[in-house]
């Protein structure tokens, strides 16, 4: 029996791969991954915190704003506050809707994400015309409002056409992060060229733990730590990329904030160990490494 196959990687068991160390011979990489995402009002996709996908409305639109408004500040300041390097996956409107958070990025120094012109859309279900369009759209704003075009990518609800690892090569995207498949990079197979998958994580993601599953802000604070604590572990043995996604109209309200600042300070009592970094950082160090190293090169 043949089923349909992606052919965009090989298979390629971790215990199979060669080892390698990241930057300072560290064995962790810990990426903080925050989305940044603009909806269109009582219209289109989103998320609801009652429902998980209920119809759009003011009561919902306005939980997400409050992200943009007050969750991501407290998230920034949180960042500051432990010295943690910044990346974001943004909705290019955001840029044009919210100046300020451009500037208070910009002057972090964050790493600007692709990722879609809005969450009230899909890229998936368009043709490859409309597709591409809107790649070359939200690209665009990216680069002229924060100075610097963006080297990866995540789709909005990490959601891929066939064609989209072709547009994105084609567009000069360095990296992806829909595809959740891995704790290290791999490369992909483009039509024109290859593509790097830089991980992400599913699991460890508010959004579906803590609005679709309904986990309790504790119950998320300790998965980080598990993961965290069981990866620093295995990464004796191989680098390994601890990550973790959220938003800030999650993450940012108070209670969940405080339990996860807990689970930041526990990673950080094992700092001098850890590449605190970037998926940016981490796509640029892969792609160095000597031929044969990461699996697809």
């Amino acid at each position: 029996m043949k089923l349909p196959s992606h052919n965009r990687y090989d298979f390629t068991p971790i215990d199979a791969r060669a080892d390698y160390e990241w930057p300072g011979g560290k064995r962790l990489a810990v990426v903080f991954c925050n989305n940044i995402e603009h909806f269109a009002f009582s219209a289109g996709l989103g998320t609801d915190n009652a429902s998980g996908s209920g119809p759009q409305n003011q009561r919902n639109w306005a939980w997400k704003d409050y992200g943009n408004r007050v969750g991501l500040w407290r998230y920034l300041d949180l960042l500051d506050e432990f010295e943690i390097p910044g990346s974001h996956n943004i909705n290019s409107t955001v840029l044009e809707a919210y100046p300020e958070i451009t500037r208070r990025l910009v002057q972090r120094g964050d790493e600007f994400i692709g990722h879609g012109r809005t969450n009230a859309e899909r890229q998936d279900v368009l043709w490859e015309e409309d597709e591409a369009r809107l790649i070359t759209e939200s690209t665009e704003v990216i680069e002229r409002l924060s100075g610097r075009a963006p080297e990866g990518w995540l789709g909005p609800y990490i959601a891929q056409s066939k064609v989209t690892l072709d547009l994105l090569q084609e567009n000069g995207y360095r990296y992806v992060l829909d595809w959740p498949a891995d704790d290290q990079p791999f490369w992909m197979r483009t039509r024109a060229g290859k593509i790097l998958s830089v991980p992400y994580p599913l699991e460890l993601n508010d959004s579906p733990a803590l609005i679709f599953r309904q986990h309790t802000a504790r119950e998320f604070a300790d998965m980080m730590i598990d993961q965290f604590d069981e990866m620093l572990l295995q990464s004796r043995k191989r680098p390994l990329v601890y990550i973790v996604a959220l938003h800030p109209f999650i993450i940012g309200q108070p209670f969940r904030l405080h339990a996860f600042r807990r689970a930041v300070e526990h990673i950080l009592r094992s700092r001098d160990q850890l590449w605190l970094t970037t998926p940016g950082d981490i796509a640029r160090y892969a792609s160095a490494l000597p031929p044969g190293v990461v699996p697809g090169s």
